[in-house]
């Protein structure tokens, strides 16, 4: 019976080794619909094809001009400079990304999340008030800190979070991300500026607000930033 056991435990380990090491690789899109025709499948993967490694270079692992900072004049007061694997291909199949995000006066990157990576960002000029808001399971507790130049915070990956100068002179971030697409969903953009747009009614219902004003929201032009 003891060797049965242990051939049993022996058993269940290998198979517990197994599953934990079989998972679907990570989403690089919102989705990915499954077809039958495979005529139909050969241009949407997770991710990008590959060129053949021989004719790779220099080029496709570099990127140029994080040092040019963004136009901040929209109604945010931000603006994102994506080195992402569209601008520098070479980050394909690398899990990682980087942006520049600069802020004029009390700009501001509204409440956002990333459904597919952690976001770990750096203050390289002036101060930023930051913050990310757990799930209901922990309570929406808020998380915020006030960052100063050199100071590093990080943001898990799918929770809604921001960034707001709270100075009179500009400030300038960095941030790497965990994924070479780690998509962007801007809470206002998704709920109030969806295309078709959400039945005015159930959004009156889920925020608490008279239905005009849910109407009025829908009709604003939401910078998608």
């Amino acid at each position: 019976m003891n060797g049965v056991n242990i051939l049993l435990t022996l058993s269940f380990l290998g198979l517990a080794t197994f599953i934990a090491s079989a998972y679907d690789p990570s989403p690089l899109q919102d989705f990915c619909v499954a077809i039958d025709d495979p005529n139909k499948a050969s241009v949407f993967v997770n991710g990008k094809f590959c060129k053949d490694p021989k004719y790779a270079k220099a080029e496709d692992f570099f990127f140029s001009g994080l040092n040019i900072a963004g136009d901040t004049n929209n109604k945010v007061g931000s603006n994102v400079t994506h080195v992402d694997v569209d601008k520098m291909p070479g980050l394909n199949t690398l899990g990682i990304s980087l942006v520049r995000v600069d802020f004029a006066p009390y700009g501001e990157s509204p409440p956002h999340t990333h459904p597919r990576a952690t976001e770990i960002l750096v203050v390289v000029e002036g101060q930023l008030s930051v913050g990310f808001v757990t799930s209901n399971q922990d309570g929406n507790r808020l998380f915020s800190k006030v960052l100063n130049k050199g100071d590093v915070f990080v943001f898990p990956i799918g929770l809604i979070h921001f960034q707001f100068n709270p100075g009179k002179v500009p400030a300038v971030a960095f941030v790497g991300f965990g994924s070479q697409n780690p998509g962007t969903i801007t809470i206002a953009n998704a709920v109030f500026g969806s295309n078709p747009a959400i039945n005015p009614e159930i959004l009156a219902k889920a925020f608490q607000l008279d239905q005009k004003i849910v109407e009025q929201l829908q009709k604003k032009f939401w910078v998608a930033n």
